[in-house]
C-alpha cells in the first residue's frame, strides 16, 4: 500500500480512537479489534487521570467523569509524550476549553478543585532544589527568595473543603489563599494564608532585590501599617517561620 494510502488509515483510526460515537473504523478493519483498540485507549487514559482527582471524581460520579475524559480524549491535542504530565495538560484543558465543557453541567469549581489537587503530584514529582541553608540572622538583611518547592495560591473557591458533602453554589467573598510546599520528607503540606502573608510572599516573588526589612516596610505602606512596631515584629516572625520551613531563603 502506498503511504497516503497507509496516512489516510491511521488518520481514520485516530480519529475513532478520540471520537468513536462521531467517526468510523478505517474501512476494511475488523469493527470487533478496533473496539479492543478503543476501550484500551480509553481506560488507560482514564485510570491515568484517576489518581491525581479523586474528590473531583467523587463529586461528578462515573458517568460524569467518563464523559469528562472522553472530552478530554476527543478535544485536547496534548504538547507533551510524558504519561507523568498528561494531568497537568488536563487542568490547562479544563481552564482553557470552556466550550467543549459546555455539552455537560458542571459544577462551578472544578476547574478549581482540579488544579488544586494536581499540585499535590506535581510537586511530589518536581525536579527543583530546595533552597540552600542559610542563617534566619541575615533574614532582614539579604534579598529573599521564594523556593521553587512552595507555591502561594489564591482561588476563588475553597477548594480545601469542596468534597462530595460539601459543594458550594457561589464563591465566597474573601478568595481562598493557600501555601503548597514540600517537605524536606517529600510530603506535600498545605496551609492556609493570611492576606499579609499571602502578599508578602508575592512581594517576594515580584520584588527580589529587596532584602526583608524592604519588604516589610514595603507591605507596611500597602497595609495601613508605615512606623508600626508591632507590625514590624509580627513581620519579622512571620518571615523567620516561613525561612525555617524552607518557604523563603536567600537570594
Amino acid at each position: 500500500m502506498d503511504k497516503p494510502g497507509l496516512f489516510d488509515q491511521q488518520n481514520t483510526l485516530g480519529l475513532y480512537l478520540r471520537d468513536p460515537d462521531h467517526c468510523a473504523p478505517p474501512a476494511g478493519m475488523d469493527v470487533a479489534r478496533a473496539q479492543v483498540y478503543r476501550d484500551l485507549i480509553f481506560s488507560n487514559l482514564s485510570l491515568l487521570l484517576s489518581g491525581t482527582f479523586p474528590v473531583l471524581i467523587k463529586i461528578l460520579g462515573d458517568e460524569r467523569w467518563r464523559s469528562l475524559v472522553r472530552i478530554f480524549l476527543r478535544d485536547c491535542r496534548a504538547r507533551t509524550p510524558k504519561f507523568g504530565e498528561i494531568a497537568q495538560e488536563f487542568v490547562e484543558f479544563l481552564a482553557s476549553e470552556p466550550s467543549a465543557l459546555g455539552e455537560g453541567v458542571w459544577p462551578p469549581f472544578m476547574v478549581e478543585l482540579a488544579h488544586y489537587e494536581w499540585v499535590e503530584m506535581a510537586l511530589q514529582q518536581s525536579e527543583a532544589e530546595p533552597l540552600p541553608p542559610s542563617d534566619v540572622a541575615l533574614i532582614l538583611a539579604r534579598p529573599l527568595l521564594v523556593s521553587p518547592l512552595a507555591w502561594p495560591l489564591a482561588y476563588a473557591w475553597p477548594v480545601q473543603l469542596v468534597g462530595p458533602d460539601h459543594q458550594p453554589e457561589a464563591p465566597p467573598v474573601q478568595p481562598t489563599l493557600l501555601l503548597v510546599r514540600r517537605a524536606e520528607d517529600w510530603s506535600v503540606k498545605f496551609s492556609e494564608l493570611s492576606p499579609l502573608a499571602w502578599r508578602l510572599l508575592q512581594r517576594i516573588e515580584a520584588f527580589p532585590e529587596l532584602d526583608g526589612q524592604a519588604q516589610l516596610e514595603g507591605l507596611a505602606v500597602e497595609a495601613g501599617a508605615v512606623g508600626s512596631p508591632e507590625f514590624m515584629a509580627s513581620g519579622t516572625a512571620l518571615l523567620r517561620q516561613m525561612h525555617g520551613e524552607g518557604v523563603i531563603g536567600f537570594a
